[in-house]
């Protein structure tokens, strides 16, 4: 462990799974859980979190490691509380959220006052499912994890905080805060809202579900994620994202000709075209 005590802040089904993975992981480094509801303190400590706590001084409490688990719009305020708390101006923040420019944007001029250090992270695992409740010890296995220094932080932390994500299974990459929020425009917040697109689509009508198979659960199985934090994450990333609905919208078009002008052989090498990517992405995992 790079670290001497690990702070999160947020007790979420991110928060909750990476407490866990680091009870297991590392069963002796310390690890604060701070939440805001009472009911998500009981239920972090009936996991086996005992270092959860509703008492902000108390998680930050020696934290040399602060990870900021909540919706990207809260975190300068619970940073602020942070601070406040008695956050140590040597410890180094980091955080778990879908976008990476708007956390850059705002925390480090929180940080700059008092000398701390940002560098984003970015696992890519999760759930439809949310809470603590949900979370899993597992879910960083084999994931990846992408980080951003726009800050140029540098070593020795970039490197212990890479270390960090790596001890708990994940595969790292580093990307600026614009390269990464246009990657995860197109491969993560677009499939989503296409999944959402297709549930109202295929589910006009939802007692039509009854008679679906196994390509309308897993076309739509994220579409059962939470609205509100969903409408969160693409309205931050909403300058990525027009370019890649922009882009959907012409395939759509594209298929739509296609069924018009009666054309099997267009349709057919546009399917090809999609299968060869899938398959080309499955290779590489």
């Amino acid at each position: 462990m790079e670290f001497e005590k690990v702070a999160i802040l947020g007790g979420g089904l991110l928060g909750g799974s990476l407490a866990l993975a680091l009870a297991r992981q590392f069963p002796a480094t310390p690890v604060g859980l701070w939440a805001r509801r009472a009911e998500t303190v009981a239920t972090a400590r009936e996991r086996g979190i005992l270092g959860a706590t509703g008492e902000m001084a108390e998680a930050v409490k020696g934290a040399d490691l602060v990870v900021l688990s909540t919706p990207v719009g809260a975190m300068a305020t619970v940073l602020l509380s942070a601070q406040t708390a008695g956050l140590s101006r040597d410890a180094l923040v980091s955080d778990v959220g879908s976008v990476k420019a708007a956390p850059h944007r705002v925390l480090q001029p929180l940080l700059t006052r008092t000398g701390g250090k940002f560098i984003g992270s970015h696992p890519m695992a999760g759930s439809e499912q949310t809470g603590m409740g949900a979370a899993d010890a597992a879910l960083f296995d084999g994931a990846a994890c992408l980080l951003t220094d726009d800050d140029r932080v540098g070593e020795p932390w970039a490197g212990k905080l890479q270390c960090f994500w790596e001890s708990l299974g994940c595969r790292v990459s580093w990307l600026d805060a614009a390269g990464h929020d246009a990657l995860v425009a197109r491969i993560s917040h677009f499939p989503h809202l296409i999944a959402a697109a297709a549930a109202k689509v295929a589910l006009e009508n939802p007692a039509d579900g009854n008679f679906g198979g196994g390509g309308l659960r897993d076309t739509t199985r994220v579409a059962g994620g939470d609205p509100a934090m969903w409408t969160e994450i693409v309205m931050e990333n909403r300058d990525a994202l027009r370019g890649v609905l922009s882009h959907g919208i012409r395939e759509m078009s594209e298929m739509l000709a296609m069924l018009e002008a009666d054309d099997h052989e267009a349709l057919r090498h546009w399917l090809e075209d999609a299968k060869r990517a899938r398959d080309a992405s499955l290779r590489r995992d």
